[in-house]
C-alpha cells in the first residue's frame, strides 16, 4: 500500500517478490482499522457507522416506549455493543477531518434516543445530559488524552519520546491543510480541556522473586467498629498497644487533599517531614506517599525497629496485596522496604481523628504542608483528572444553553435518576426536555405550532403543566396550590399523582 497525498499524477512504486509484482491496493484493514492511501479514514468511518447501525437493531427490539427495558439497562447495552466500537482506535482515526468524524454523530444520537425514549426533535445538548453521555467529540478528546498519559508513563513505549516531543510543530501551524501528528494534536486538546501538562510517574517494575520481602502487619485495631467505638476506647487500646511495642519507634503518616492542596506528612518522635503534591493527586496517593516518606527517612537513620502507623485502610490493603497492585508508589515502597533488611519495619492501621496524638500531628502537618517537591502524578490519578476535566468542559458547554428547556430544570450535567417503569420513564424524559408528540410533531411535518384553544397561546409542556387555566382544578387537586414552575414538578422523580394528572388532562397518551 502506498500512502501519499500528492494530487498530481505520480506512479505507484513497483515492488516485486521473487519476480512477481506485489499489487498496490487502495485500502487495507489492519487490527480492525481500515487504512486508505491518503489516511482520511473515510472508508473506516463509513464501515464503522454501518456496523454500529446494525448493532442498534438489538436495542430497538428491547426498547419499546411502553414495555421495553429500562434506561439503565439500555445504556449498558449501548456502551457495551456500540460505544465500544466507536471508542476503538480513536487515537488513530481521530486525525480524520471534522466533517468525516461527524458521520458517527448520528449513530451516537440514535443510540441515546433509543435508550432514553426521547422524541426525535429533542435538542442534542439535552439528549447528552438526559442520557449522561457526552458528545463523541468530548469522548474522543478524553480517550486521546488517556492514551497520551499512558504513553507518557511508559518510557519503553516506542512512541514515548515522539509523542512527548513532537516535531514539525511550526509546519502544522503554518500549513493548516496538513494533518498534524498525534503528539501535536494532543497539545490542542490539553488547551481545550484547560490542563497544564504535568509529569506522569513512570511505571515501576515488580521486584524479582529473589527480592520479594514479606511485609509485617499489626492488626490490633481492625476488629473495632469505629462508628460504635468511643474515642476513649481507641486511645486506651493504643496506649496498651504502645506498651507492648515500646521498643519500636513510632512513625505516624497521613495524607490530605482539599480543593487545590494535596499534602503528605510523616511524624517522627523528634521531627516532622511534610511535602505538597500535585493537585491532581488523590487522597489515596497522598497516603501512600506519606508511607513512602517514612520509609525513605528510615533508610537514612539506621532505625533497628519501627512501626509505621497510618489511618488509611486502602493504603494498608495496597501494601498487603502489593503483588496485584501496580500503583508506582506501592512498588517504590516495596523496593525501599527490601533495602531495609537490617531494620525490622512493621505496618499498623489506626483509626483517624479519635485523639491519638501522633495521628493528629500527622493530619495537621499534611494539611499545612508547604514544602513542594518535583511535581508528579501517578497514571491512575492522571486518568481521573482527564475525566474530571471532561466533565468541567461539558458543564461549560451546557451552561451556554441557558435558553434550553431542560437546562432550566437541570442546570447540572449530572442528570436524573431512573424509573423502573419504562412508560413512565419515557414520559418523564420527554417532559423534562420539553419535546413531546403533542407539542413538537409539527416540526416533523413543517406545520404551524399547535395553539391552546382556551388560552390562545402556543402549546408547550410548561403551559400544560403550570399555566393553562383549563387544568387549574386538576392542578390544585394533585399538586396543591404552591406549584411555581416546572422545577417543582419535574425537578425530582414525581409520585403517582403526577401521572394521574397527565391522564385526567388527556396529555398522557400524546406525550
Amino acid at each position: 500500500m502506498h500512502f501519499c497525498r500528492r494530487r498530481g499524477l505520480h506512479p505507484d512504486p513497483d515492488f516485486q517478490l521473487n519476480g512477481s509484482p506485489i499489487p498496490i491496493v487502495q485500502e487495507t484493514k489492519f487490527l480492525g482499522i481500515i487504512f486508505d492511501t491518503k489516511l482520511t479514514f473515510r472508508s473506516h468511518i463509513k464501515h464503522l457507522k454501518t456496523k454500529c447501525i446494525r448493532t442498534l437493531n438489538i436495542m430497538k427490539v428491547l426498547s419499546s416506549t411502553s414495555w421495553g427495558a429500562d434506561k439503565v439497562s439500555l445504556m449498558r447495552i449501548y456502551r457495551s455493543l456500540v460505544r465500544s466500537k466507536l471508542d476503538y482506535g480513536v487515537p488513530v482515526y481521530g486525525s480524520a477531518a471534522k466533517s468525516t468524524l461527524k458521520m458517527l454523530d448520528s449513530v451516537h444520537h440514535q443510540g441515546l434516543r433509543i435508550a432514553t425514549g426521547a422524541f426525535r426533535t429533542t435538542p442534542i445538548p439535552s439528549l447528552h445530559v438526559i442520557s449522561g453521555e457526552p458528545s463523541l467529540e468530548l469522548r474522543r478528546h478524553r480517550l486521546s488524552l488517556s492514551y497520551f498519559y499512558k504513553i507518557k508513563s511508559d518510557e519503553s513505549h516506542p512512541q514515548h519520546y515522539k509523542v512527548i516531543n513532537p516535531i514539525f510543530g511550526s509546519l502544522f501551524s503554518v500549513r493548516l491543510s496538513f494533518t498534524p501528528t498525534f503528539g501535536f494534536r494532543i497539545g490542542e486538546v490539553l488547551r481545550y480541556f484547560e490542563i497544564e501538562d504535568f509529569p506522569v510517574v513512570s511505571n515501576v517494575e515488580d521486584p524479582p522473586p529473589w527480592k520479594e520481602t514479606q511485609l509485617d502487619f499489626i492488626d490490633d485495631f481492625l476488629h473495632f467498629l469505629k462508628p460504635s467505638t468511643s474515642d476513649i476506647v481507641f486511645q486506651q487500646h493504643f496506649y496498651d498497644h504502645r506498651q507492648h511495642y515500646s521498643d519500636y519507634i513510632p512513625i505516624y503518616t497521613d495524607g490530605s487533599k482539599s480543593d487545590n492542596h494535596v499534602g503528605s506528612a510523616a511524624v517522627f518522635p523528634d521531627f516532622t517531614i511534610a511535602e505538597t503534591l500535585h493537585p491532581f493527586c488523590s487522597v489515596y496517593t497522598s497516603e501512600l506517599y506519606a508511607i513512602y516518606l517514612g520509609l525513605l527517612k528510615i533508610s537514612t537513620l539506621n532505625f533497628k525497629k519501627a512501626i509505621i502507623y497510618t489511618d488509611s485502610r486502602s493504603g494498608i490493603n495496597a501494601l498487603r496485596s502489593a503483588k496485584h497492585n501496580k500503583h508506582p508508589l506501592v512498588m517504590q515502597c516495596l523496593h525501599l522496604h527490601h533495602t531495609l533488611k537490617k531494620s525490622k519495619i512493621k505496618y499498623c492501621w489506626i483509626p483517624g481523628h479519635v485523639g491519638i496524638p501522633g495521628n493528629e500531628r500527622a493530619d495537621k502537618a499534611a494539611k499545612s504542608a508547604n514544602a513542594s517537591r518535583e511535581a508528579f502524578v501517578p497514571l491512575i490519578d492522571a486518568l481521573q483528572a482527564v475525566k474530571l476535566s471532561q466533565h468541567r468542559v461539558w458543564q461549560r458547554i451546557w451552561d451556554g444553553q441557558s435558553n434550553n428547556k431542560l437546562y432550566k430544570i437541570q442546570p447540572s450535567i449530572k442528570g436524573f435518576g431512573n424509573l423502573t417503569i419504562r412508560k413512565h420513564d419515557v414520559i418523564l424524559t420527554r417532559l423534562r426536555v420539553g419535546h413531546t408528540f403533542l407539542t413538537h410533531r409539527h416540526l416533523l411535518h413543517s406545520d404551524p405550532a399547535p395553539i391552546c384553544n382556551g388560552c390562545n397561546c402556543i402549546l408547550s409542556v410548561e403551559h400544560i403543566l403550570c399555566q393553562c387555566k383549563n387544568f387549574y382544578s386538576q392542578r390544585q387537586a394533585h399538586f396543591g396550590a404552591h406549584i411555581i414552575d416546572l422545577i417543582d414538578i419535574l425537578g425530582t422523580n414525581p409520585g403517582v399523582n403526577f401521572f394521574t394528572f397527565l391522564k385526567e388532562v388527556q396529555f398522557f397518551k400524546f406525550i
